[in-house]
């Protein structure tokens, strides 16, 4: 299964709304990863730019773009953010592939 990093910010409202009454949403995010047959790798409160931030495996980028776009048409979140995870292993095969693939640069003589 590929992984994904997630980073989610939360709208002014949903933050207010969990002042309010605090919750733990990793069980109910690990059930929707689980519904479209991925898992929870980890799944943390953050500060700064993003108030959320998980790791989640899915079956395929389609599986991980119905994710984000569920999360992101729910109302609560202001931005979604995903990220492709590479292992080393398979970043080094990108590397290796981009060094024999002919591309010019713009200008390049």
């Amino acid at each position: 299964m590929a992984s994904y990093l997630v980073q989610v910010s939360y709208t002014p409202e949903a933050i207010g709304a969990l002042i309010k009454k605090p919750q733990d949403r990793a069980a109910i995010v690990a059930k929707m990863v689980r519904k479209l047959g991925g898992r929870m790798v980890g799944f943390w409160m953050a500060f700064g730019d993003y108030d959320v931030v998980g790791v989640i495996e899915a079956p395929d980028n389609v599986s991980a773009a119905a994710f984000a776009l569920a999360v992101a048409g729910g109302g609560s979140c202001k931005a979604v953010k995903t990220t492709p995870l590479l292992t080393l292993r398979e970043g080094a095969a990108a590397l290796r592939k981009a060094k024999g693939s002919g591309y010019v640069p713009i200008g390049a003589k």
